[in-house]
């Protein structure tokens, strides 16, 4: 089934490389944040791996903390306040987000910047499968998914004060660039399907410039759902946002219809035609008859989006082997392998 109350049945004590002093916090939290009023309880969400994330409970009220993780970190990464200041801008158009109580930069709070936000009350989906859901609502649910990142795509950037958020136009050049950057400092041995990534996506990049709010990382299971209706109440996990290209958010969409990764998300096993989810193929045609944007190369849109998880991959590898993670780190750099030879698969179609 799905996760009804992400806090019930995800949450676990602080752990022990991510322990601050709870004492500042809270005098910190009722000083900034309106109607804040202890007796304060902290524990730490499981599962991600990336900003650490906690449930802070005070009184009858809920709120969540993402902070920043310990230790060295790569350059451009894990930029909390960039998390908060859309979400914060987006709020003013109805877009769904949590309401966001407060940002803090001073480091000798917690040892590193973090922000709060009310907690909501929904469901994560974290099977991609949807077991237990009838095929009716599973294709409301993957719909509802298609519909709000083409409503993301569709904001006004400028008009919500989000025109420096990212530099528009030339954004692949860029991004491979930044996660080529990022694969080297986290680099733990050679994978020779990056290798040929590194040296070919930039020779096939599209040559259109379009430029939205990208958020980086959408996918099924960083969006929260109404407890009882096919309905995103809240988008999350904004750490990758930017000004950027909209087919990058549509093609990570769809790396879920090439993964086998059970922990990221996969429909193996899946016969997609009785289960009501859709294929790729009407899951991009969904997102184009509500845009009306030409999907160009999705070969290299797609085989883009799986180098760079691959990059993310070996961040996230590096930081459980350095013990800064949010996991032990497991013998396959965190799928790095198996996404960079997908990559080079999808490209080579």
């Amino acid at each position: 089934m799905a996760d009804q109350d992400p806090a019930a049945v995800a949450v676990g004590e602080v752990r022990a490389a991510h322990r601050f002093d709870e004492g500042r916090l809270e005098a910190w939290l009722t000083a900034n944040v309106e109607g804040f009023a202890g007796p304060m309880s902290v524990s730490q969400f499981r599962g991600g791996a990336s900003n650490p994330t906690f449930l802070v409970t005070a009184g009858d009220r809920r709120y969540v903390l993402r902070k920043k993780p310990p230790g060295q970190l790569l350059a451009s990464a894990h930029q909390v306040d960039r998390e908060y200041r859309v979400m914060k801008a987006l709020g003013t158009t109805g877009f769904p987000v949590p309401v966001m109580r407060a940002l803090c930069q001073d480091e000798s709070i917690i040892g590193t910047t973090f922000y709060v936000m009310d907690f909501l009350e929904g469901r994560i989906f974290r099977n991609a499968r949807l077991p237990g859901i009838t095929p009716a609502e599973r294709a409301a649910i993957y719909d509802e998914l298609n519909a709000v990142m083409a409503r993301l795509h569709g904001v006004d950037y400028q008009a919500i004060g989000l025109g420096d958020y990212g530099r528009p136009g030339n954004y692949f050049a860029r991004q491979i660039d930044r996660w080529t950057k990022q694969y080297r400092g986290a680099e733990t041995e050679r994978i020779e399907a990056m290798e040929k990534l590194i040296e070919y996506l930039p020779q096939r990049m599209p040559a259109d410039d379009t430029t939205t709010i990208a958020h980086g990382d959408y996918r099924l299971e960083n969006v929260m759902f109404h407890p009882s209706e096919p309905r995103i109440i809240a988008v999350l996990d904004w750490e990758l946002s930017t000004l950027g290209h909209p087919m990058a958010d549509l093609a990570y969409n769809c790396i879920l219809w090439h993964s086998r990764s059970e922990s990221w998300g996969t429909l193996d096993g899946i016969d997609l035609a009785s289960s009501g989810i859709p294929t790729e193929q009407e899951y991009v045609a969904a997102y184009q008859n509500r845009t009306g944007r030409e999907i160009g190369d999705f070969g290299f849109y797609l085989g883009f989006s799986l180098f760079r998880l691959a990059s993310i991959g070996q961040g996230v590898f590096k930081r459980n082997l350095d013990g800064i993670g949010n996991a032990d780190a497991g013998a396959d750099n965190s799928g790095a392998h198996t996404l960079a030879e997908t990559a080079w698969a999808v490209l080579q179609r």
